[in-house]
């Protein structure tokens, strides 16, 4: 309906157009109106709520499965440095994680933070592939997390500690590194390696479908990954640059339903200083964008664009043995954790002549 006041053409006023559903008359109906407008308010603040609790344990599931370093927010310098032939090493690795959980500003979610403990044991073998060098890698963690939150003014907190998925990397140099014995790499100079890799993760980290956060993922990841590295002449510095994509497949049972997330894609950078044999530091940034998840075709506020600084070192305590130690921090978090988190490991290297 069309309405105008009397005059209305000689104030150039611009007639409204108004619903008669919206207007209160005072008759009864208007109650009936007025109770239709009630419902649908608290539905969508209902909508709202269960949105907010779908980010919230989105972002909260994410956070524990990548607490043992596996996805975007991973800091790994010299990931494509090669080693003789035959080489293997075990590792030893421990996290600690502590920081706020980031949403969409809109949704009603306060005060959300996490605390993190993981630790790993894995193994890397350097191997030759057509004369090139190579090597695979596999590790399995254990996660301990407690994450907390209010959404919507309700108290909202969830612990889990059991497994994670395992991991499996196999990685090769297609330029500049070729395979070698142990005599061979103590005559090696490296000047500039590229390499690529790829990472599988196996849904073998324990699961429950009936919860919403779980330590493990109950499905596959492949994260595809080109690593460049070069050495800088008449310098100790060497510099590293990767990037890649995190791929998954659907969790077809997520409570009832399937949850499904896009792919996030990261790129690293790293610029590292050799003090003497196997005894280094770097400076550690990364960047990150994606991981939109969908929930039984309903799409969260989850979109992940990131980034993270950090130091590295590492420092050899015998010939076969070394601690690493690592110190990273959010520098841009709009979803996701901004932690600080801290880790040590202990390699052991055996065969390979050594």
């Amino acid at each position: 309906m069309w309405s105008a006041p009397a005059g209305a053409k000689y104030l150039n006023f611009r007639p409204q157009r108004t619903c008669p559903a919206l207007q209160f008359t005072g008759r009864s109906s208007d109650l009936d109106n007025n109770n239709f407008l009630t419902r649908h308010a608290e539905r969508f603040e209902r909508v709202k709520l269960q949105l907010s609790i779908i980010e919230f344990l989105s972002v909260a599931l994410f956070i524990l499965a990548s607490a043992t370093g596996l996805y975007a927010q991973q800091l790994e310098p010299r990931a494509y440095s090669i080693s003789p032939t035959g080489v293997n090493v075990t590792n030893l690795s421990y996290g600690y994680s502590t920081g706020d959980l980031s949403f969409d500003p809109s949704l009603p979610i306060e005060n959300a933070s996490a605390k993190i403990h993981a630790g790993a044991a894995g193994y890397f073998r350097s191997i030759d592939v057509a004369g090139r060098s190579a090597n695979v890698a596999i590790v399995v963690p254990y996660v301990a997390g407690n994450l907390q939150g209010d959404v919507q003014g309700t108290f909202t907190e969830a612990y889990r500690s059991g497994l994670a998925d395992s991991y499996s990397r196999f990685s090769i140099n297609l330029y500049g590194a070729r395979a070698m014995n142990l005599k061979e790499f103590s005559g090696y100079h490296q000047r500039t390696n590229i390499g690529v890799s790829v990472v599988v993760s196996a849904p073998t980290g324990q699961y429950d479908p009936a919860r919403a956060i779980s330590i493990g993922t109950n499905r596959w990841s492949f994260k595809p990954e080109v690593g460049l590295t070069h050495a800088f002449r008449k310098t100790r510095l060497m510099l590293d640059a990767y990037a890649g994509a995190w791929i998954y497949t659907a969790n077809n049972d997520y409570q009832g339903g399937t949850r499904s997330q896009e792919p996030i894609y990261n790129s690293q950078f790293h610029l590292s200083y050799d003090i003497k044999p196997r005894f280094w530091l770097a400076f550690d940034v990364n960047f990150y964008r994606g991981g939109l998840t969908t929930r039984n075709g309903v799409t969260g506020n989850d979109l992940q664009r990131n980034s993270r600084i950090g130091t590295t070192a590492s420092v050899p305590i015998t010939r076969r043995q070394s601690i690493k130690t690592s110190f990273s921090a959010g520098a841009v978090t709009r979803i996701g954790g901004n932690f600080k988190t801290v880790s040590l490991g202990y390699q052991y290297l055996w065969g390979g002549g050594l």
